[in-house]
């Protein structure tokens, strides 16, 4: 699905970063949890990427039989993101089957396509992906993308399992394991909630979220850069 815009403007990061863990990740210790109800919901976020303020959106919408769409889309004066996942509910798991990566910054853009071959047993991407990010990536059950672990840590975390995740993402694979960091007071649609924080750090990056019970997804997402904050979403509404 988050490199200030305000400080890149002349150097734009064309690819964007992915929404990791909560912004993103995928299933280790978790693979043999049950999953819960999966109920569409529209959820509305102010957002900032880049440094600049915008509008973001995430959708679950049904695709088909035990089939789902999950998108988030991010628009920022100068910049739009969009990202989209098609999962489906097998035995339990979650189970992404192909995903949509594309990212305009200065009116340039790029495009990724994911797609989860599980009965070959393996991922691979095209479009605007390096030849040795293109795959194939050998599946292991449990694997997830980086957009649907928004969803699994809001699952694991009321489930009290293990929030540790195998993320298979733009050719690379990654393990991504969040702790609880507490509870915080936070604001949602102009009213106190109070909220458990989870973090997770992978290379250079960090992901922070804050998840509201009965909220199916988290209620703020901030993902860091090399210490700098680069998206940050903050729930308005959910519906």
């Amino acid at each position: 699905m988050a490199t200030k815009l305000t400080t890149t403007l002349t150097r734009p990061r064309l690819h964007g970063p992915r929404l990791h863990g909560m912004f993103a990740a995928a299933l280790l210790m978790v693979a043999s949890a049950p999953a819960l109800a999966i109920k569409p919901f529209t959820a509305d976020y102010q957002a900032s990427y880049m440094g600049v303020v915008g509008t973001g959106r995430m959708t679950l919408a049904a695709d088909g039989a035990n089939r789902w769409k999950y998108s988030l889309a991010v628009t920022a004066p100068l910049a739009d993101v969009r990202q989209t996942t098609v999962f489906e509910e097998n035995g339990g798991q979650w189970r992404p089957l192909s995903g949509t990566d594309s990212t305009k910054v200065l009116g340039k853009g790029k495009t990724k396509n994911a797609t989860y071959d599980w009965g070959r047993g393996v991922a691979s991407w095209t479009g605007d992906v390096k030849p040795e990010r293109a795959g194939p990536i050998k599946l292991q059950s449990g694997d997830l993308d980086a957009l649907l672990i928004n969803l699994a840590v809001v699952r694991d975390l009321a489930a009290g399992k293990p929030m540790s995740y195998r993320m298979v993402e733009d050719g690379r694979v990654k393990q991504l394991n969040y702790t609880v960091a507490g509870k915080e007071q936070i604001t949602v649609d102009g009213k106190p909630v109070q909220a458990t924080k989870v973090m997770a750090s992978h290379g250079k990056k960090q992901t922070i979220a804050w998840i509201v019970d009965s909220m199916p997804v988290p209620a703020r997402i901030l993902q860091r850069d090399k210490g700098q904050d680069a998206i940050d979403l903050r729930v308005q509404s959910v519906r």
